[in-house]
């Protein structure tokens, strides 16, 4: 496994919160954000980049300033949530470096796409504690992920010349004419073999799906040794991700980093409800996953 520096270790530090657990509110989305804010395509083009970040910049001063850190993109939100004073100054920032959406090779497979402009040295102008990418990876199936392994392999080598935290997060996909029962079945699996990519790769902190079992996270942590890993929520229901955070915790993950579970009910192109919304729904739903990574941490440091 590759261990960070002692710089990288510090921003590591950062990210986490008093007890030693990641725990970073993401909201580096783009277009799944105007999809939340504008269910008629027509009105999702009329909300421009200047909007999603005063939606952007409500998340941060009013439910990602409660937690560790915030994780935020460099097009609609960074530097202005720095220059506007919604960042807290003892909340961490992460920089995401990956573009929003995808294309599609001939043969059908996902192509990340970054942020032009935005690598290791950007990240640390525009104030950020570290960055994060994310690539799309079918690991049962080489072809598809060529172009994707090497996004990471150059930002990965980026940030360590840089001597920068670097969070790698990978989604898996369905192929077009796989049903979903079988891409249920190969999931647990395709998110093992995608952590084994990510390492292989020399990947230092990782962002992961909830690979579906117990069992599965147990064998991720075994498979990271000292390298933590943080779940993701992909959307999925508030309660059904604290279930979710409770194995992956109990299974040697180190923390979250989240956005939808907790905010996608909550973002409203009315300010006013928005910033009732975050504080009175968002910040109780982030008190309850902080409570479960204080318990699980705390066992942890007995453990020890």
């Amino acid at each position: 496994m590759t261990r960070m520096s002692t710089s990288e270790f510090r921003g590591y530090q950062q990210i986490c919160g008093r007890d030693g657990a990641m725990m970073v509110i993401a909201c580096d989305q783009r277009g799944g954000m105007r999809t939340i804010l504008a269910s008629d395509p027509e009105e999702q083009a009329k909300i421009s980049n200047d909007m999603l970040g005063e939606t952007k910049s409500d998340i941060t001063r009013y439910l990602a300033n409660e937690a560790s850190c915030v994780l935020l993109d460099p097009l609609c939100a960074v530097p202005h949530v720095i220059e506007n004073g919604s960042l807290a100054r003892d909340t961490a920032l992460l920089i995401g470096l990956d573009a929003s959406g995808w294309d599609v090779s001939p043969e059908g497979y996902r192509l990340s796409k970054l942020v032009p402009d935005i690598n290791a040295r950007r990240v640390r102008e525009l104030g950020g504690t570290g960055g994060k990418i994310m690539v799309y990876l079918r690991a049962d199936k080489p072809e598809a992920n060529t172009a994707n392994i090497e996004i990471l392999r150059q930002s990965i080598e980026d940030f360590a010349r840089e001597d920068l935290l670097l969070v790698v997060e990978f989604l898996t996909y369905q192929l077009e004419g796989e049903s979903k029962e079988d891409y249920k079945a190969r999931t647990p699996w395709l998110i093992e073999e995608g952590t084994r990519i990510s390492l292989e790769l020399g990947a230092k902190v990782l962002k992961i799906p909830y690979p579906g079992t117990a069992e599965s996270c147990a064998r991720i942590t075994a498979m990271s040794g000292e390298v933590p890993w943080a779940v993701l929520s992909a959307g999925v229901d508030h309660e059904t991700f604290i279930g979710q955070v409770e194995i992956a915790m109990q299974n040697g993950a180190s923390g979250v980093i989240a956005g939808r579970a907790l905010w996608k009910d909550c973002i409203h192109l009315d300010r006013e409800i928005q910033r009732e919304r975050l504080t009175t729904i968002a910040v109780p739903r982030l008190r309850q996953i902080q409570d479960v990574l204080a318990r699980y941490s705390a066992q942890a440091r007995k453990a020890a």
